[in-house]
Parts: structure tokens; sequence; C-alpha cells
């Protein structure tokens, strides 16, 4: 039996407290203050050699798999390596600390990796299979020595759980084998269709065995990895300091697959939380870039000379649930009225301002078997009244539920819920608008307290379980921390999400993946909104930025012209 979100040891509600939006999705609210202020001119202090980077918040753990935050993973992106990796601005797989794409054998029951010679972390030790081992054991055994540390805000393992259906016996993963130094085999209990995908995110990055040894309880704030930075400082609410590692293994591979470089000799990555302050410092040569723009800031950005915009793939997805275990959301027709009510074009335009596009199924267009063949659903207020009609549902009053604060995937909640109450009236619906603060927030949409509610998902993986079986399977619609806020509950549904988790035949995955859209938009538990490309801004000297859908970009690759 395949393991669901029934297995999970860490709550819904630990994972949006920690990352605010999804799981990685970068978050945008903080107590981190400005690190200093000082001019940098053309790209960068010590000519040019320098990149700082602000950001909204900082970083709650450097050990990745204790963290489930963006903040956090654009740290040890830099410092950690993982086996895996996608190609630049895609989700196309990709040898990273591993040579190959391996085949999976025994019908998806065992993977075998060969891994890179010559591979040192930054304290010396020879990166091998053992390592690999070593990392894994780790995470997976409760009973492993080394299963604790990651600091006051640890997540305590939260994404193993997640992607490999929990610890010890729950666990997918059977064994990880070290067949020689260069030859790890992984075994597990079940196929999982998305296993080697799960390899490229961040939390899965190998650490030195030797520094977690020496300080498992420290090692969270004093990281050591194989990546292409080392580890040098963190001023706790303001900047993390990290330097080119001269003996970085991907030095010399093709630009072209994100290797090479460090072009950089040193990165700063500063914390600045009120979004105007972050775009003033940016504009006013403090950062070379600057990420957690809104839609509002994309204007004075493209105008101001000297700066340029890059946006992130839209691997989000912001919705409106409605809640299907209630009146008269349990019935579908008026879910259906609902998607016709609102102009969603119009919520695009006007509020995103051009940085998404509009959603037509429950996952973003840039994710493997997306069903191209569903159309969004056509702004129809005729249409919409006739169905609430045929539902016998009139001068309905209803709340409608919206974020605090802004997230990757939906900016300004309140600007959209404002264009959606419009709209709502104008087919006899009243909606009062409702928020709390962030917290109690995703506390109360856990438990489905809401009629209607404004949230929304980063994806990690690059995979639809990522967001189809997370946000609308059955399992996930619980009493209590939900991820199915839309409490969305179709056996036939989850029986096509199980096929499409368990096989690794990619036409079968396919097949099911496309079914369950299809089922899914006809039922419409939400109204989908839009896959959001969320902006950055930067310096036009920065050269070789490549936005990362999983909004954890390497700087590896960049440069600043005229830089030494």
């Amino acid at each position: 039996m395949a393991r669901t979100h029934e297995g999970r040891k860490i709550t819904r509600g630990d994972f949006l407290k920690l990352s605010g939006a999804g799981l990685t999705g970068a978050a945008l609210l903080g107590v981190a203050g400005c690190g200093g202020g000082g001019t940098i001119s053309g790209g960068g202090g010590a000519g040019g050699s320098t990149l700082i980077f602000g950001r909204g918040a900082d970083s709650v753990t450097l050990d990745p798999v204790h963290a489930t935050d963006g903040e956090s993973f654009r740290v040890t992106r830099q410092v950690f390596d993982t086996l895996l990796d996608f190609a630049p601005e895609s989700f196309d797989l990709q040898p990273s600390l591993a040579t190959e794409i391996p085949e999976a054998e025994d019908g998806g029951l065992t993977y075998t990796l060969k891994l890179r010679k010559g591979v040192k972390f930054h304290d010396g030790t020879d990166f091998n299979a053992e390592a690999v081992k070593f990392n894994f054991d780790r995470w997976r055994d409760t009973k492993n020595q080394y299963h604790t540390g990651g600091g006051g805000q640890s997540a305590d393992f939260a994404y193993y759980s997640s992607q490999f259906g929990g610890f010890d016996d729950d666990s997918i993963i059977e064994s990880v084998e070290a067949v020689d130094d260069t030859t790890v085999r992984f075994r597990l209990k079940e196929p999982q269709g998305p296993f080697l995908r799960n390899l490229t995110i961040s939390p899965f990055a190998i650490a030195s065995p030797t520094a977690i040894k020496k300080d498992v309880g420290g090692f969270w704030q004093n990281p050591v990895g194989s990546g292409p930075y080392t580890f040098v400082s963190w001023e706790r609410n303001s900047q993390v300091r990290v330097e080119a590692f001269k003996d970085w293994w991907g030095s010399k591979l093709p630009a072209s697959e994100g290797f090479g470089g460090p072009k950089t000799k040193t990165v700063i990555i500063r914390s600045i939380p009120e979004n105007t302050a972050r775009v003033a410092a940016l504009t006013g040569n403090q950062l070379n870039a600057a990420d957690g723009l809104v839609p509002d800031d994309v204007p004075s950005i493209e105008e101001q000379e000297g700066f340029k915009l890059e946006f992130r793939p839209p691997n989000t997805i912001g919705y409106l649930a409605m809640n299907n275990q209630v009146e008269p959301f349990d019935d579908p027709k008026v879910r259906q009225a609902f998607n016709y009510a609102i102009d969603i074009s119009k919520i695009v335009e006007t509020v995103l301002r051009g940085t998404g596009e509009v959603a037509s199924n429950y996952m973003p267009s840039l994710i493997p078997y997306f069903n191209n063949n569903i159309e969004p659903y056509p702004y129809d207020p005729e249409k919409a009244q006739q169905l609430l009609e045929d539902a016998g549902v009139t001068n309905l009053d209803t709340e409608l539920w919206y974020m605090p604060i802004p997230r990757p995937y939906m900016p300004d909640a309140k600007s959209i819920a404002q264009v959606m109450q419009q709209d709502l009236k104008k087919v006899g619906v009243n909606a009062k608008l409702v928020t709390y603060e962030w917290g109690t927030y995703i506390e109360k949409t856990g438990e489905g307290a809401h009629p209607m509610c404004l949230l929304g998902w980063t994806g990690d993986n690059g995979d639809p379980d990522n967001f189809l079986n997370v946000l609308l399977n059955s399992a996930s619609a619980t009493p209590t921390d939900a991820y199915n806020v839309a409490y969305y509950k179709n056996p036939e549904v989850d029986d096509l999400l199980l096929k499409g988790q368990t096989t690794i035949v990619e036409g079968e995955r396919q097949k099911a993946y496309y079914r369950a859209q299809e089922i899914m938009h006809q039922d419409a538990p939400w109204v989908p909104i839009a896959y959001v490309k969320p902006p950055i801004g930067l310096q036009t000297a920065v050269q070789g930025f490549e936005p990362n859908p999983t909004s954890s970009e390497a700087f590896n690759t960049v440069s600043i012209a005229g830089g030494k």
C-alpha cells in the first residue's frame, strides 16, 4: 500500500508556519533586519567580486534536512550539492553528485547510482557512497544517534517523512547500500513514481559525515557541504556570507548545465523584510539583486536605468478553495457557477500585472503530464446565474477568506479577494471578506472552518504528485492540519493519484494524471487562479543569473560585469 499523507509526522501547519508557501516557496515574511547600508556601483563591492542578494526573511536553519522554508534553502543551495538536479530553468533531470540518471531496476524497487570521483567536502572529507549512506541513514532511522539537530526551529526531518512516507518501518526506502566507493544502491519497499525527482530536493543535499559527527547539534549554524561556496558567517536577522570553494567539482563542467564558476569570490545574502525598503536598497545600489518583489514593483524596476527583471518559471498555483463538505459548496453546480462567475483574466491583468498566466488545471503547466486539452472556465456570469438557479441557490450570503501576507503564488490576496467579491455580487452572491493573522489563518483553514479561502502552493520536485496528491487526495482532507482545504473527496481521483504515485511507467502515469485532471475540472473543488512567475530585480551588470522554478538559485553561474 502506498504511503500517503496519513503517514506524515509533520503537520501542514508546521510546514506553512515555517515556509509560508507550500514547502520550498520563498518566505516573504520574517523578523530579519536590513544588514547595513553602503553603496555598490555597477555591480558589487570589491570591484564586482561580491554578489549581494536581498531577500525578505532570514533563514531558519542551515542544516538542509531540517528546513522547510525557501530562505534556508537559498543559503544551503550554495553550500551543498544533491545527487541529482534539474537543468537550468526547467524540470529536466540531470546528474549532479551522481554521474548519470539511473534506470529503475526490479520494477522500480531498486536504483543504482554511480557517483563522481574525487569530490571533496569543504572540510576535506571525501565524498563517496558511504557519505551518501550516512546521510540517508541519519534521516531515515529515528534510533540513529545523529537523527537530531536542526536548531530551535528545526522541522525534525520533515521533508524525509513527507517525500518518503515516514521514518523507520514507514519509510519507502528500505535500505541504502554502499556497493563500493562510487556506487550506491537504493532498495525501495514499493515503486515510487517521483523517487528520482525527490533526490533533487534541497533537503536531501549531502552533508559532510565528519562535520555531522563532530557537532550534530551545532551543524545547523556551521554547515559543511561540497557545493560551490563554503560557509563563512551568519549574522542572525541580518546576512549570511559564503565564499567561493576553489576546489568545487563542478567548476569545469558546462555552464549550459548550470555548472562552472563560482564566478564571484563572495556572496552575501542579506535579509530585508520590508518590501519597499528592499526595492529601495536595490535601486539605490546597495544590492545587486533582490527577490520577493510584488507586481507593483515591476514597472518601477523596468523603468529604472541600470536595472532589469528576470522571472522564475511558473511553479506555483494560487486558488480559491470552496469547502466541498459545506452547503452549498457540496453541490458541483455551485462550484462550477463560481468558476464561471469570477473573471480570472481580469485578476491576472489588473492584480498580477502580467506576472502570471491564467490557470486551467490544478498544477502549473511546467509540470510533466499537464493536460493541455483542458481549457479554463470562461467568464460567463449568465451561465453562473443559471447554474446557481438550477442548484436552488439565490441571494447567497457567505464568507471569502484571504491571506494577510503576500505569497509567491499570490502576492496580493486582498486585492484578488476584492475583485472576486465584486464579480460574485453580480450573480447574487454576497461574500464577506475575512482574514486572520497568518498562523491563525492556516490553523483555521486546516480545520475546515472556512466556506471559501484563498491559498496556494509552490512545488518542490517537478512532479504532479507534489501538487495533485498533496492538495486534492481524500487522505489530505484531515480534521486538522489539512492540505486539502477544499475537503474534496472523490474515490476515483484517489485511485488515479495512487496509480500515478506508485507506477514508474511513463505512459501509465500520464494516463492516470490526465484523467484525474479531467475529473477535477468537472468537479470544480477550486477556482484555480494563476500560475505566478515571481519577479527578481537585478542590476544590468549581473550576468548569468538563471531563475530556478523552486526559487533557490545556485549563484555559481552569476558574474558581475566589470568584476575582477
